[in-house]
């Protein structure tokens, strides 16, 4: 029986004081009445993702581990300041939270770049949604329409004069494990930013 394909992506962690930093404004939304209905991410899987590559044959993997690498020393370490929120694909109609990136997206551009050929020689084509780094913090596609609305709305204002801020310094390849519970998001490789 061959073995299973491998869920994975690519993405920027963010380290434990930003996460704490997010909490501050995530909690009071994501307790709230209106918050109960939402999927919300665990505090701990929140990151920046790079590029989402889904099920994925494991004969390839040790090949995106390589261009993961060989992307991360291409970029010099970079900061990232997160501010702001949002909602795809809009806010009258949100499917996905999110806290927006206000400084380092052109790190986060170059990184998403040094990624896509090696990853397009390797069978994926390039996705324009990766141009819009984003933390996603919450899922709504399964909540009622003014509810979702009214979510996004509350985060939007909860964020509206929040500001956190990061070095980011490494590159990493995560396998997500579903089933049984909230993901669980498994580090594969981990490369540093070009010193």
């Amino acid at each position: 029986m061959p073995e299973p394909a491998q869920r994975l992506f690519v993405a920027v962690t963010v380290p434990p004081a930003a996460l704490d930093a997010c909490c501050q404004v995530i909690d009071p939304v994501r307790t709230s009445m209106l918050g109960r209905e939402a999927r919300w991410v665990r505090t701990d899987n929140l990151h920046l993702t790079i590029r989402f590559l889904g099920d994925t044959p494991p004969d390839l993997v040790p090949d995106v581990g390589l261009a993961v690498i060989a992307a991360a020393e291409t970029v010099e370490p970079f900061r990232v300041e997160l501010a702001g929120a949002g909602a795809f694909p809009d806010g009258r109609h949100p499917r996905t939270l999110w806290l927006g990136v206000d400084r380092g997206n052109d790190g986060l551009m170059r990184i998403i770049d040094a990624l896509e050929e090696p990853l397009e020689r390797l069978g994926w084509v390039p996705d324009p949604r990766a141009r819009r780094p984003h933390l996603t913090v919450a899922r709504t596609d399964a909540v009622r329409g003014e509810v979702s609305h009214a979510m996004a709305d509350a985060l939007a204002q909860a964020a509206a004069d929040w500001r956190a801020g990061f070095d980011v310094q490494t590159l990493t390849l995560f396998r997500s494990h579903l089933g049984g519970g909230p993901p669980r998001y498994e580090p594969i490789v981990e490369a540093a930013l070009r010193s």
